[in-house]
């Protein structure tokens, strides 16, 4: 029931809010349509805030709902995506501000579609057909570029014109297919298989202006996909514009935004070619100019050198060292020579006098008897016997006369030291 209230006995603002919430209360639960235009999940908290936005309107309320709920959709929820959600009207008292609280969230329409596409997605992605190391190189200038088109096409027109712009000798092989419709999918895998089995080919083009999400459907078909990841030849993609995404794109080896660039990206520009090569050239001969003059710089700094400019100098200087050497190894030899001779003669002198030839030389003898024997004493001999007697310079044949004995004393020792005089009793 409406509230009774007059300038003098107004409402305060506590109640009116009550009252508001309670009015929103019973409306209960409600489908409401409209377009995601924000997605808040905010750290920490288990609560996603989004904004709806009517398509038509300028009209946008906030939803929330858990975070669980948001999670747990398949293909996740993102912005500008068309869905439905079941959701029961809040008014917050404490703030003033309305929102839904969201029970339920089904994609629709164009949200719907997108939501088919990214599950597509997800399971050839899954098995491998997006991998990164599967992508091939492009050849820098095929020798044939096959071209998967409509016929009488812009898009065509946009490929051939820039290519040939770009590279004038540049050899294409067209294979026309329907590019939207339901016969597209399968006379695009036709046309592609083609030109994959021609070994002219070196680079295929899937080429198609722009359209809406309906219209590239065709171009994001599982079989298609598949066709174009067991490809022999590499593979360009230019479908639609530079938002456009069909799933072509991600198993394609090179993505274009659109045909234009795919004409830029397997041909090279001769022009810009030329003026590479020109620029190469003159940086190559810079390169060897600077090279060779400082080349000359180096042979010209070591001629100028003392040792350059006159090498006999060089010559004549290790020529005096050598002299020197000489000397110097003369005099060491000589040196050596002196005092090895000296050695010798102190050695030889040292002989001698150890020798019994040098005994023999101040008087001595050495007597034997008939049989070689040296005689030490009287008592070895006896009259009559035959003795050599050795000296210095020969022996003396004697025969034994008289014998006699002499006390071993000092002074016999000492006359025994002087050689025999004139006067001893031998014949």
């Amino acid at each position: 029931m409406a509230l009774q209230t007059s300038p003098e006995q107004p409402a305060p603002v506590r109640q009116i809010a009550n009252a508001i919430a309670g009015w929103v209360d019973r409306l209960g639960a409600v489908w409401v349509s409209g377009q995601i235009a924000q997605v808040n999940r905010r750290p920490g908290v288990g609560t996603v805030f989004m904004t709806l936005r009517d398509p038509v309107a300028d009209i946008s309320v906030t939803v929330t709902c858990a975070r669980t709920l948001v999670d747990s959709m398949n293909p996740p929820l993102v912005e500008g995506a068309s869905v439905v959600v079941h959701a029961k009207p809040l008014y917050y008292a404490n703030r003033g501000s309305l929102s839904l609280s969201a029970r339920e969230i089904r994609m629709v329409g164009l949200g719907e579609l997108l939501a088919q596409l990214e599950r597509r997605r997800q399971l050839l992605a899954a098995e491998g057909l997006f991998a990164p190391e599967l992508k091939r190189t492009l050849p820098f200038l095929p020798t044939g570029v096959g071209l998967v088109t409509a016929p009488a096409s812009a898009a065509e027109r946009d490929v051939l014109e820039n290519a040939r712009r770009r590279w004038p000798s540049v050899a294409f092989v067209t294979a026309y297919a329907a590019v939207q419709g339901p016969r597209a999918a399968s006379e695009v895998i036709e046309a592609f298989q083609r030109l994959d089995r021609d070994p002219a080919v070196d680079v295929i083009v899937i080429a198609r202006g722009g359209g809406s999400i309906e219209d590239l459907l065709p171009f994001s078909d599982e079989a298609l996909i598949r066709a174009v990841h067991g490809r022999r030849t590499p593979v360009v993609s230019a479908i639609g514009h530079e938002q456009d995404s069909p799933l072509l794109d991600l198993v394609a080896d090179l993505r274009a935004s659109t045909p234009t660039d795919a004409a830029k990206l397997v041909v090279p520009d001769v022009a810009e070619e030329i003026r590479g090569v020109a620029w190469a050239r003159d940086r190559i001969r810079t390169v060897l100019r600077q090279l060779v003059d400082r080349e000359l710089s180096e042979l010209t700094a070591l001629r100028s050198r003392p040792v350059l400019a006159d090498p006999r100098s060089l010559v004549e200087g290790r020529a005096g060292e050598i002299e020197a050497m000489l000397d110097r190894a003369r005099r060491a030899f000589a040196h050596a020579l002196d005092r090895a001779h000296d050695d010798i003669a102190h050695h030889r002198a040292r002989a001698r006098a150890l020798s019994p030839l040098a005994t023999l030389q101040r008087g001595y003898a050495i007597v034997q008897d008939s049989q070689g024997g040296v005689v030490t004493s009287v008592d070895d001999v006896e009259s009559r016997d035959l003795l050599a007697v050795r000296v210095a310079d020969g022996r003396i044949h004697v025969s034994v006369g008289d014998t006699e004995t002499l006390p071993l004393t000092t002074e016999s020792d000492s006359a025994a030291d002087q050689p025999p005089d004139s006067g001893a009793h031998h014949d």
